[in-house]
């Protein structure tokens, strides 16, 4: 068999320690987000101090070396530290066997959490500027998503033009938003700018949006949470599923970045279930003809996994065509360096025309991989 091409839908960047102290706009640079060196470790703060982040997640690999010495508190540096530029971004591809990234923020994701809104919109556009910038010298390879928030629905949308213009890939916006829900017709906007502007949106773990901030390590180390993280994700693609937003929008795609994929089958069986069998499917949105919510599911939703071999066993009840690998690089999870390895593993007995589906042909398909 040819080898399959391997293109990891999800990736991260890592932040450098003075990004928003030095992009940020100048009415926000006194609460930008900074980087402090203390007693213990390494500390991110926001908006004078407002912890946020996990310094010391960037450590792929060492889960393979030495699983010990992983932790969530740490040093922002050291020889873990990877992915500090493209170079060597693209360096440690090539050591991986992998020929593409899509890339999301590393600490950023954290920033959801702060409550000023304002503030969010500055640190994003910032983080949305140097992203582009970092994936410009490899643009066949390197595949940067923007980062939005959308408490102001047009603010959004004038960022969403904006890193579109800047040639990003897609945009992620919070699995769990502030009131509105997703079912409401405020965002529609958003939904008509993403698809005439071709961008993919992302439901990425962490993305969560607050109105008081909380502590980003003891939410990390939470069983009960971390357990059942992606029933945020699965709320919020419900909402624009049973809202009708894709068959409204019909060539927009939104999909679950870093939640695995089990959970799915059982998810789709129970939308149509509540839409043909309970009341509640009766009172409310109704599709065209003879739709079901698991044919929106099938055509405009992806779900991208790192190690679920359950899921792949259960790749057909999902669709073979909405699953999408990633490496996670360079966090601590990651499968980085033996990404090939953890893949082949994984779809042991999966037919090879499947298997290039999902190990890169379909991330390709998504974010325009050459």
């Amino acid at each position: 068999m040819p080898p399959y091409k391997l293109i990891s839908s999800d990736s991260h960047v890592t932040e450098p320690a003075d990004l928003w102290e030095k992009r940020i706009d100048p009415e926000f640079r006194h609460r930008a987000p900074f980087l402090a060196h203390e007693e213990h470790g390494d500390q991110w703060y926001v908006d004078g101090n407002l912890k946020f982040g996990v310094p010391s997640n960037v450590q792929a690999g060492v889960r393979f070396d030495d699983p010990r010495r992983i932790s969530l508190e740490g040093r922002y540096e050291g020889p873990h530290m990877r992915g500090l530029d493209p170079d060597s971004h693209v360096q440690d591809l090539d050591l991986d066997g992998v020929a593409g990234a899509v890339l999301y923020p590393s600490q950023g994701l954290s920033l959801y959490l702060v409550p000023d809104g304002e503030l969010v919109s500055a640190c994003f556009r910032a983080y949305n500027d140097y992203v582009a910038e970092f994936c410009r010298p490899y643009p066949d390879r390197l595949k940067g998503i923007g980062m939005i928030s959308v408490d102001d629905v047009g603010d959004a949308v004038r960022e969403l033009h904006r890193v579109a213009k800047m040639g990003l890939a897609g945009v992620m916006i919070p699995i769990a938003p502030l009131d509105p829900p997703y079912t409401h017709p405020d965002y529609e906007p958003l939904w008509a700018a993403c698809q005439d502007l071709a961008l993919p949106i992302s439901l990425h773990t962490g993305a969560i949006r607050a109105t008081t901030f909380v502590d980003v390590i003891a939410l990390n180390l939470d069983p009960v949470r971390m357990t059942n993280k992606e029933v945020k994700a699965r709320e919020a693609l419900a909402a624009m599923i049973f809202s009708g937003v894709f068959e409204r929008y019909p060539k927009l795609t939104c999909g679950s970045v870093e939640f695995e994929v089990g959970w799915a089958p059982f998810f789709i069986e129970r939308m149509d279930y509540y839409y043909k069998e309970r009341p509640a499917g009766h009172r409310g949105y109704r599709f065209k003809g003879d739709a079901l919510p698991s044919d929106f599911f099938h055509k405009n939703v992806f779900v991208s996994f790192q190690e679920d071999e359950l899921g792949m066993q259960l790749r057909h009840h999902i669709g073979v065509d909405n699953l999408l690998w990633g490496s996670d690089y360079p966090h601590a999870e990651s499968t980085f360096p033996r990404s090939r390895e953890i893949v082949e593993r994984i779809l042991t007995g999966v037919p090879h025309e499947e298997k290039v589906k999902i190990a890169g042909e379909n991330a390709a398909r998504v974010y325009q991989f050459e």
